[in-house]
């Protein structure tokens, strides 16, 4: 299985199998135990990875950087600050640049599309950081954390409530429909999950034995395995900010909406950075329900174990 995902890019889980994902899980959980026992390897030596941040970033950044230089490989951190990219030069003309110098790409900004350029154009494995569409990285660690939990994620059921059309609520739908777990979103009818990608996902579902709900009823996390929740408004809509306030506000998770799962051993998951007191409250984030943290070490983990399997080994 490795050695079949040697070379690929990751942008969206849509392009892997659930056998595919499975195995970056089953080595995810690998890679974290190697670290939790102070093992040291350098996998990635002779290794360089450019990283294109056009957006802010904490667990992302230190997520990659950090996995890639404990391995021995040499990360670039590179903004919009530093590089022509979207300036004078065009996303296909940096990404040949790059692919020329570096051994892998990762890409953090405004659009899939750009993702898509640069994988298309580099001739090297590039990795969406985050884009408008998708959070590939970020829900993979999600399921292993919802898996530390309680165990095999398939038949598992977990509940995003919040804006439906965000780029985590995408992935997780994707990434829940290969996997075989049950997925509902909670949203206004305003925020409603993309139509094109819903129809997608169902079709996806029939195999693997998910289903996907979405419905403004916030009685739907009766039962819920996980909450997830996210910023009411992402980076570049701060200025929709009191738009979203004014829908999402009945859909804040607070300790009433975490009791209508019915269960003491539902969890809470949120991708951070977290604004308490509005998309969630501190006594829920803070709480014994809480997984986030969990979740941004897991971000490294598995972004290590996502490389590892998709760059070809250093030469001996």
């Amino acid at each position: 299985m490795s050695a079949a995902l040697q070379g690929r890019s990751l942008l969206t889980w849509l392009d892997y199998t659930s056998e595919e994902i499975r195995f970056l899980l089953d080595f995810s959980k690998q890679v974290k135990a190697e670290s939790a026992s102070g093992e040291v390897f350098q996998r990635f030596t002779g290794k360089t990875l450019a990283l294109l941040f056009e957006k802010r970033s904490t667990r992302t950044r230190c997520a990659f950087e950090t996995a890639f230089g404990e391995e021995g490989g040499y990360p670039v951190f590179l903004s919009t600050a530093d590089i022509q990219l979207g300036a004078k030069e065009s996303p296909e003309d940096t990404a040949r640049v790059l692919g020329r110098m570096f051994s892998a790409i990762q890409f953090r900004g405004f659009k899939q599309e750009t993702a898509e350029i640069l994988a298309k154009y580099s001739g090297v494995p590039v990795y969406n950081g985050l884009t408008d569409r998708f959070h590939p990285t970020q829900a993979l660690a999600d399921i292993m954390t919802l898996e530390e939990s309680f165990g095999q994620a398939k038949g598992r059921t977990l509940c995003f409530v919040g804006d439906g059309r965000n780029n985590v609520a995408r992935s997780l739908m994707v990434i829940c429909t290969k996997l075989g777990l049950h997925f509902t979103v909670v949203t206004p009818p305003e925020l409603k999950t993309d139509t094109a990608l819903l129809w997608q996902c169902n079709a996806l579902a029939a195999s693997s034995g998910a289903t996907i709900t979405v419905t403004a009823d916030t009685d739907a996390v009766a039962g819920a395995d996980a909450i997830y929740t996210d910023v009411w408004a992402s980076m570049g809509e701060e200025d929709r900010k009191d738009e979203r306030r004014r829908l999402l506000t009945p859909y804040q998770v607070n300790r009433p909406l975490m009791d209508k799962t019915g269960r003491r051993d539902s969890i809470f998951l949120h991708c951070l950075p977290a604004v308490k007191g509005e998309e969630v409250t501190a006594d829920v984030i803070d709480g014994p329900q809480r997984r986030a943290w969990d979740q941004a070490e897991n971000r490294k983990h598995t972004i290590k174990a996502i490389m590892l399997a998709t760059l070809p080994p250093p030469r001996s």
